[in-house]
């Protein structure tokens, strides 16, 4: 049976890259291989009786109700052009170093990702924003465009992120279905607070490494990293306030109340997007019309990561069903090696796979199935949260198929090709697989923060 489940898993890969729908395919191949099975006499009917709890316990989920919001808060920050005014305003204050520019796209990716958390949104932002303005200034394309590809990813990994509170759900059930199987009857928990804090330091410190590359080549190569004439470089206190205070006091009411204590991540995003509302009216930047097309986006890109959710609930209870969660742990305990490999096993599962699918079926698919076998091995769930969230990142970028590649695509002047964007993120990519291995060697970076203000 476990041979069944690993053939359902293929189809619903193949559908997925035939162009079908992502939520259908993973319901309907579920269902489809269970109609099969009931009928063949391999598959238990009674399987299928869970399926109304589990789509009525992803209704209910208060956690999941901070997605919604946080894409909210998103796409309100970007409709307030809170982007063109940190990128004018940074760009200024930086411009007499050369590599200045650069250095000011990754801050403000990192503001963004701070503030937005959508990957998408912001590479395209940044992109039609700053990319004009490097190759205007001289910056090669290759630079232009890896930098703008790699910050706008950091939305991934730099908390708030909406990925690191659904796998701050999925780690959860993992974690306390590990916890059960080894007799562990009054579980520990793991929450989106914990991934949140663990995600601090290692995305400051790819934000640091993403620095010092640029530092590095505006020395090696300056001609690939001009500087900006001293003419056109001033900045006034009061004009680099009125752009950094409104998306830095948002991040710190959302992050800060988060790791003080002081509310859940769904109440912080509630007043994230209570606060992203303020900072639209501040600016004029909100009107009826405005506002009509914030929330159709937000109901569009909730309702797509909601019926993927429940999609992947059909799918993972199918799987079970067919005893493909034995056939995964069987084969994950069986490499040589021990955690080691198996750890390695997945994450290099995670980043081929990240190839093909969404950050969202990933996590609602593949972690739920190889999660609660890690957990079991005794790794810690934040810091195997982390390096999942950091290896979802690296995909993003990856050629010929990361997603930040054809979003920047998408937006390009003529005058950059796709090859000069693939020339441009691979060191970025090198980078991130850097912080990758810098992380399982050092897991206190992701362990050390939460544990200091949890406790846990």
């Amino acid at each position: 049976m476990e041979y069944v489940a690993l053939l359902m898993f293929v189809v619903v890969v193949v559908l997925l890259l035939a162009g079908f729908p992502v939520a259908f395919s993973l319901a309907g191949t579920a269902l489809i291989f269970a109609m099969g099975g009931v009928i063949g006499g391999g598959f238990e009917a009674a399987f299928l009786t869970g399926l109304p709890s589990r789509i009525f316990g992803v209704m209910t989920n208060e956690t999941l109700v901070a997605v919604p919001l946080f894409v909210f808060m998103g796409i309100t920050l970007e409709r307030a052009r809170i982007a063109e005014e940190l990128l004018d305003t940074l760009s200024a204050l930086f411009g007499r170093l050369r590599g200045g520019l650069g250095i000011a796209v990754t801050l403000v990716g990192t503001l963004l990702a701070a503030s937005t958390g959508i990957v998408g949104a912001t590479v395209v932002t940044m992109g039609l924003l700053s990319l004009p303005t490097m190759l205007k200034r001289g910056y090669s394309p290759e630079i232009a465009s890896g930098t703008i590809c790699a910050s706008g990813t950091l939305g991934q990994i730099i908390p708030p992120s909406i990925i690191l509170v659904m796998l701050g759900d999925v780690m959860s059930s993992a974690y306390q279905q590990a916890q059960l199987e080894q007799g562990i009857f009054s579980p520990k928990t793991v929450s989106v607070g914990d991934l949140f804090a663990g995600a601090l330091l290692p995305g400051l410190l790819l934000v640091a490494l993403y620095m010092l590359y640029l530092f590095i080549v505006a020395i090696v190569r300056p001609s690939s990293m001009p500087a900006r004439p001293d003419d056109d470089a001033d900045v006034s206190f009061v004009k680099l306030l009125a752009a950094l205070a409104p998306p830095l006091i948002l991040i710190i009411a959302v992050l800060g109340s988060i790791l003080a204590g002081l509310a859940t991540p769904t109440e912080a995003a509630g007043v994230g997007a209570a606060g992203a509302l303020l900072i639209a009216v501040q600016r004029r930047a909100l009107d009826l019309p405005r506002l009509k097309d914030i929330m159709e986006g937000t109901t569009r890109i909730s309702s797509m990561v909601f019926l993927i959710l429940i999609g992947a609930s059909v799918f993972s209870l199918v799987f079970r069903g067919y005893d493909g969660d034995e056939g995964v742990r069987t084969l994950l305990e069986g490499l040589p090696g021990g955690v080691f490999a198996a750890v390695l096993v997945v994450m290099l599962l995670m980043f081929v796979l990240g190839f093909v699918l969404d950050f969202i079926e990933i996590t609602f698919v593949v972690v739920p199935i190889v999660g609660p076998v890690l957990l079991a091995m005794g790794l810690d769930p934040v810091w195997l949260g982390i390096m999942i969230a950091i290896n979802l990142q690296t995909s993003f970028l990856t050629p010929p198929f990361g997603f930040a590649l054809f979003y920047l695509r998408g937006v390009a002047p003529p005058a950059v090709t796709t090859g000069h964007i693939y020339r441009g993120v691979m060191p970025f990519v090198a980078i991130q697989l850097l912080m990758l291995l810098i992380l399982a060697a050092f897991p206190e970076l992701a362990t050390w923060l939460p544990n200091q203000i949890y406790g846990s």
